[in-house]
């Protein structure tokens, strides 16, 4: 079969599987990304993650981490959930982290597409990646026309915003590959101004992470500083804040992951039952979210902090 056919039957298959939009990139060193990425790290915008300083060959060249590399497929996964947690007051979760963790979930689903294309095209070698390795996705994204990488750093679709996994798999499969589309941000600084750390840089495209909300409430395992005191926008894991007030996610559907679905009683807890929360329900109620990976000790951290400041 032509390269042609092959990028037609993965993208048939990709959205049979629940992906809604399939991109294709040439897998070529990122020289360019490469310098970028030095210079993040040089101003320490990464803070306590010193996982992103490790593998620094891998992330630049996808051959590296699967030889003979031709092709980087690129997908998204929708996790929009437009309901709310019930009480206004309650210290507030990200919503990716609602149902069970995305790693798992989009990952089973990339390992069937690879086997779907080892069964219908040969021995095609390859990887699946999502969001757990030295991966530069959003430039990926970005190469494969999927979206462009807006001014608070987040990928964005045209025809559906930001509310997305992003996930990849690397194979040496020659495919025929799309070009990059028109960054659409234009003069907007919702995201910038909205910032409640100000982590976005005053132009965009810069992320300090190590001011962002999500980093503190997740990736820093010290206390989180006194300074950010009052700015945390009552977010206990992750922050929306960005993509909430983005307008291109007026375009955002919601999912359809029964796997993605809250915990029957996440959305109904209130600001009281977040500060008394036991290690047992916790355990419940995260039984295999993305949550898990603060543990219960970083989860009362958390909230301990937002409440703190009442």
């Amino acid at each position: 079969m032509s390269a042609q056919r092959h990028t037609e039957l993965i993208r048939a298959e990709a959205q049979r599987l629940g992906f809604e939009f399939v991109g294709f990139a040439r897998a070529e060193r990122l020289d360019e990304e490469a310098r970028r990425l030095e210079a993040w790290l040089r101003q320490g915008a990464h803070g306590r993650m010193a996982y992103m300083e490790n593998h620094f060959d891998l992330r630049i060249d996808p051959t590296q981490l699967v030889p003979g590399a031709k092709s980087v497929i690129c997908l998204t996964f929708n996790y929009f959930n437009p309901e709310k947690q019930q009480d206004p007051e309650a210290p507030k979760i990200s919503q990716y982290a609602y149902g069970e963790d995305y790693h798992f979930v989009v990952k089973d689903k990339l390992k069937a597409l690879l086997a779907f294309m080892q069964e219908n095209i040969g021995a095609v070698q390859g990887r699946c990646f999502v969001d757990s390795a030295p991966v530069l996705e959003r430039e990926w994204a970005r190469r494969s026309g999927i979206g462009w990488n807006g001014r608070h750093t987040l990928t964005i679709h045209p025809k559906r915003g930001s509310f997305f996994f992003l996930a990849e798999i690397i194979c040496d499969l020659p495919l025929l590959y799309d070009n990059p589309i028109q960054d659409h941000c234009g003069a907007c600084r919702r995201c910038i101004d909205a910032c409640p750390t100000d982590a976005i840089s005053p132009e965009g495209y810069f992320l300090d992470a190590s001011r962002c909300i999500s980093y503190l409430t997740i990736e820093l395992r010290d206390e989180i500083p006194a300074a950010f005191k009052g700015q945390m926008d009552n977010w206990m894991f992750g922050c929306d804040v960005c993509q909430d007030v983005c307008p291109w996610n007026r375009f955002s559907k919601r999912h359809d992951e029964p796997a993605f679905d809250p915990h029957p009683d996440l959305l109904k807890m209130t600001g009281r039952d977040w500060q008394e929360i036991t290690e047992a329900v916790f355990g419940k109620i995260f039984k295999k979210s993305a949550v898990k990976r603060v543990k219960y000790s970083g989860l009362v951290r958390n909230v301990h902090f937002l409440t703190s400041n009442q």
